[in-house]
């Protein structure tokens, strides 16, 4: 093993230590000391991460970017240790402004054409654990590799909360559920074990084969769920995606807020904190994924201005 190689594994083994999952990170810093090696390099050059990072041709600058910050993180580490590396500085691949796929909204008659086309899967295991699956990322906002995530112990229904445990950047949380979100999980619960009494695995859903879903069989299971509930948008824009349940509980959640009155400011960090997100100001930029937030926001800033002092 070179002493990059060696070099990227402590980096990556201090920071796991952390809490840090890093598993496309360290991928991607593998991949990174290999190229180097074929190079003849045994420090990190600004040229040699540029190259490395712009090597897939055409893709976006965002993913670029993306690539070039995994090695200036690890190279902002190895300066401690090698006087000869060098730090790229932030900003030479800057990524596309802004986020680059607007999320797709979902309406209340959306998710219920959904949660209908799931049902209507050939194999009831696969049927019951899609429907399961796509009601409570759009009950609760929880990300897709959370839902996959969950072991059957972090699942206490009777309490109506859920355990979240070491999701992005290594946090944990809990999950408030609502009665009947609860209600229908435990169905689910007993429709699983009845058609697979010895899966092989923990996990609270799982697949046909009765293992843990993967990105992959969800992304396949959730196109053919748009495809039959007829889901669809127009040429040029970004499909649907799992994920954008959770633009969309954010969204709505925030839009009956402002319908009622509440004051939103007051209580965005608890959505915040329901979310999962680092700051407030994360969760905020939704406001900028949905026109009509934005109006009500702004509609709730005259008012503010337009008080007598």
């Amino acid at each position: 093993m070179t002493a990059l190689r060696e070099a990227a594994g402590r980096y990556l083994a201090i920071r796991r230590g952390l809490g840090y999952k890093l598993k496309t990170e360290g991928r991607m810093l593998g991949q990174f000391a290999v190229f180097c090696d074929a190079l003849g390099l045994d420090h990190v050059t600004i040229d040699a991460a540029v190259a490395w990072a712009t090597a897939p041709a055409g893709a976006d600058t965002s993913w670029w970017a993306a690539r070039l910050t995994v090695v200036r993180e690890f190279a902002r580490f190895q300066a401690a240790f090698d006087r000869r590396t060098e730090v790229p500085p932030a900003g030479l691949l800057p990524r596309t402004a802004g986020r680059t796929q607007q999320p797709y909204l979902y309406s209340p008659a959306e998710i219920a054409a959904m949660l209908q086309a799931a049902r209507r899967f050939a194999n009831p295991l696969r049927a019951a654990t899609a429907e399961a699956l796509i009601g409570l990322m759009a009950a609760t906002g929880i990300r897709t590799g959370e839902a996959m995530g969950l072991d059957r112990d972090d699942t206490d229904l009777a309490g109506a909360v859920l355990a979240i445990r070491n999701s992005k950047s290594g946090k944990s949380r809990l999950v408030p559920l609502h009665a009947s979100t609860a209600g229908h999980l435990a169905a689910y619960r007993q429709r699983r074990d009845r058609l697979c009494p010895h899966p092989a695995t923990e996990a609270f859903f799982v697949s046909s084969y009765g293992t843990r879903l993967n990105h992959t069989s969800v992304s396949k299971t959730f196109a053919r769920v748009l495809a039959t509930a007829e889901i669809t948008t127009p040429a040029g824009a970004a499909r649907p995606r799992p994920y954008d349940l959770r633009h969309s509980f954010a969204v709505t959640t925030m839009a009956n807020w402002y319908a009622s009155g509440a004051d939103v400011a007051h209580l965005l960090p608890a959505l915040s904190t329901y979310l999962g997100h680092i700051s407030p100001a994360t969760t905020y930029w939704y406001l900028h994924a949905c026109p009509q937030l934005m109006t009500e926001a702004a509609k709730r800033l005259e008012a503010t201005w337009e008080e007598p002092s």
